[in-house]
């Protein structure tokens, strides 16, 4: 919108997601407000770089999307990577199989093959590997990948299982093999992997799905002697390493480990975390605490969802109503209850995004793009939600809520932007801004409030007054 009653009236273009029904709508009529706070830009005040927002390239996601009509199928695929839709740019996968898979497999399947000469993709050829290469075709721009192991094939690990155990000390050198024959394996299928995390989840998460648990010690020490020498030996030095890959309460004892000294620090190009802690703590100081660690490294969100839940099939108001219920609703310890609150989806999605913008992470990424009306599908039955449910069996496809939520960021905040100051004096109000490389600002504000609020928008000697819904999410673009 622009107006021209007043020489030092703002130009501004805004889109609107609410509870009301819009869904990145744009907003052009604004009423003037006797009460309106203010949200004051000081691009003088910088803070990380953005690395990106997008989702995550699961066998199941990419399962669903075959199942679908050609048509829907290419729906989905422009939804999230064109420029019309949410234009992701930082994506993940899983090595080997996750509970997002169909089976449990591993790309090493030849017990005690130290050498991997049986090294094979094969299961990512009919699913996972089409997904990720139509995406590249629809991206301009194009997208960051980062991949995720759950677990090494069972014959190098101490309990020798899938679920659990740890990786023998006499497989750290073919361990770190794997991961260089895996940039191989994606290049010679075009597929260019801009880094890795170690390990996902190395706490563990309760004997369910495939995992592999690392110490602090133990992961700094396999990244430092064997993965971060390994990948330079093999040309592939330039490959991100993101250590952690779990909870943020956690990150003092792993940034701690990680980054003990220079030659440790040396490999680890960043932190990688998750919000499983709690369905609405952002954890601002541990946060702040992995930054200061090492100012200069990525702090990136890798993976986030509503998990253990059935998602709700073309029923816009679930995704707004604090209705949802997370693992810890169920299972947390009685002293940590409190953490998992219900709490609606898409302030879960909001809330944190912005929270974290404001705590120096500068990359965020959701899980499953795709998933079923049940939330799979997944081998251990783990029922998750995705910003995009589908129905295979009628070629049904749902845009739930939180795809447009991740939009407002994705779409808008784009790689190398930096984040802003900015002073707000309506705390009821969550904001963050970004500007980008171009010279544009985005502005977010998040009203997850029942009643309508209105503020005024000040940038250098303009300013605008804006109104928002209740139960509303907005971009604000300055060109």
């Amino acid at each position: 919108m622009s107006c021209t009653q007043k020489d030092n009236t703002l130009a501004v273009e805004v889109y609107e997601t609410s509870a009301a029904g819009n869904k990145l709508a744009k907003i052009t009529n604004f009423k003037s407000a006797e009460k309106s706070s203010i949200i004051a830009l000081d691009p003088s005040k910088t803070f990380q770089t953005i690395t990106g927002f997008g989702g995550a390239f699961t066998e199941s996601s990419a399962y669903l999307l075959n199942k679908l009509s050609k048509k829907n199928r290419d729906t989905i695929l422009q939804a999230y990577f064109s420029k019309q839709g949410a234009n992701y740019s930082l994506t993940r996968t899983h090595m080997n199989s996750c509970d997002f898979s169909l089976s449990q497999y591993s790309y090493s399947p030849v017990e005690d093959d130290i050498n991997l000469e049986h090294f094979t993709i094969k299961d990512d050829i009919d699913d996972l590997i089409p997904m990720i290469k139509d995406a590249l075709k629809v991206s301009e721009d194009g997208f960051k990948i980062f991949a995720s192991p759950w677990t090494a094939a069972p014959w190098m690990k101490d309990n020798k299982e899938w679920v659990g155990g740890k990786l023998l000390p006499k497989y750290y050198d073919t361990w770190a093999l794997f991961f260089s024959k895996y940039l191989d394996a994606y290049q010679q299928e075009g597929i260019d992997i801009w880094g890795f995390t170690v390990e996902n989840e190395p706490h563990g998460n309760g004997n369910n799905w495939e995992s592999m648990h690392f110490t602090p010690k133990e992961m700094t020490d396999f990244v430092q002697f064997h993965l971060g020498p390994k990948l330079e030996v093999e040309g592939y030095g330039d490959k991100i390493i993101l250590g952690y890959d779990q909870n943020r309460a956690g990150l003092k004892e792993w940034v701690d480990e990680m980054y003990r000294d220079e030659a440790s620090s040396k490999y680890f190009d960043g932190t990688a975390i998750h919000w499983y802690e709690s369905t609405y703590e952002v954890f601002p100081e541990e946060l702040q605490y992995a930054h200061n660690k090492a100012p200069n490294k990525y702090l990136i969100e890798t993976e986030g969802c509503i998990d253990s839940q059935v998602p709700e099939w073309k029923n816009d108001v679930w995704y707004w109503s604090k209705e949802s219920t997370d693992w810890g609703w169920d299972w947390a310890p009685e002293d940590q209850k409190y953490l998992h609150p219900k709490y609606a989806p898409v302030n879960r999605y909001a809330r944190d995004i912005i929270g974290c913008l404001n705590n120096w992470v500068d990359g965020w990424v959701d899980w499953n793009m795709v998933l079923d009306r049940q939330g799979g599908p997944n081998w251990f039955k783990n029922w998750c939600v995705a910003p995009i449910i589908v129905d295979p069996d009628k070629d049904e496809v749902y845009f739930t809520p939180l795809y447009y939520t991740m939009a407002h960021f994705s779409k808008f905040i784009r790689p190398e932007a930096k984040v802003i100051g900015l002073e707000n004096s309506d705390k009821e109000l969550q904001v963050t801004a970004a500007q980008n490389k171009d010279g544009s600002i985005a502005v977010i504000v998040f009203n997850e409030g029942k009643k309508a609020k209105s503020f005024t928008l000040k940038f250098k000697e303009k300013e605008i007054t804006i109104n928002i819904d209740q139960q509303a999410l907005q971009t604000i673009l300055i060109n």
